[in-house]
């Protein structure tokens, strides 16, 4: 399996998302650019977090017009894996790739600490290797991570279990106390119905070596190991 990482004017985890790929994973990835749109013959794609074009306009509104996501979401059409991390996520929300949209935080300030995840489903790829109810400890850095989605949206996504993580307390608890940004039902991260597109705010590449003390991250990475 080949894995890429998709750069924007402003990506700025793009070369964590890199390394952790690729040195920490060893998976065979390449570095592609926005204007392109050959994605090299990648399976799995990754959007990283960052300010893409600025984020003058909506978090990821301007990133959805760039070349390369039009093959992106031909790639996400024929079953190909995508990943969008806290910017990336927006990217796909504003490319239709997932459904919903990043709001403004609720506090109208930039959140960047450790945050606590629920595991909501084990049937997907990047959250195989969990257990249902886990708890894990990630760091969040946006502006605009607050989740929203109409009542049938949240509804469909309820039932089709494709909400992959929520935020809670160290104890799983859900609670406002613990939703940093103000997120609908708590959510950090969904799943397509298809199970090949995700998005996640919070960011698995920066806490998945012992290094940066917290290798929770690499959980996440290790569920993709078991498809290579």
């Amino acid at each position: 399996m080949k894995f890429g990482v998709v750069t924007f004017p402003g990506s700025n985890c793009d070369h964590d998302t890199l390394h952790v790929l690729r040195t920490v994973m060893g998976f065979d990835t390449v570095s592609l650019w926005h204007k392109d749109h050959d994605l090299q013959g990648c399976d799995f794609v990754f959007l990283p977090g960052g300010f893409s074009y600025g984020d003058y306009l909506r978090s990821g509104a301007i990133a959805r017009f760039s070349p390369i996501m039009e093959s992106v979401a031909a790639h996400a059409a024929k079953g190909g894996f995508v990943m969008g991390i806290c910017n990336g996520f927006q990217v796909l929300c504003e490319s239709g790739l997932l459904p919903g949209a990043l709001l403004r935080n609720a506090g109208q300030k930039f959140s960047c600490k450790n945050i606590y995840l629920r595991t909501e489903t084990i049937q997907s790829a990047i959250t195989q290797q969990l257990e249902k109810g886990q708890v894990l400890t990630l760091p969040i850095a946006h502006a605009e991570g607050n989740y929203y989605i109409d009542n049938a949206g949240l509804k469909s996504l309820q039932d089709h279990d494709q909400v992959l993580f929520r935020y809670c307390s160290k104890e799983g608890r859900l609670g406002e106390e613990h939703n940093p940004n103000g997120s609908l039902d708590h959510i950090a991260g969904i799943t397509n119905a298809g199970r090949n597109v995700f998005g996640m705010m919070p960011h698995p590449e920066r806490a998945a070596e012992g290094i940066l003390g917290n290798k929770d991250g690499r959980k996440l990475f290790e569920g993709v190991l078991q498809m290579v």
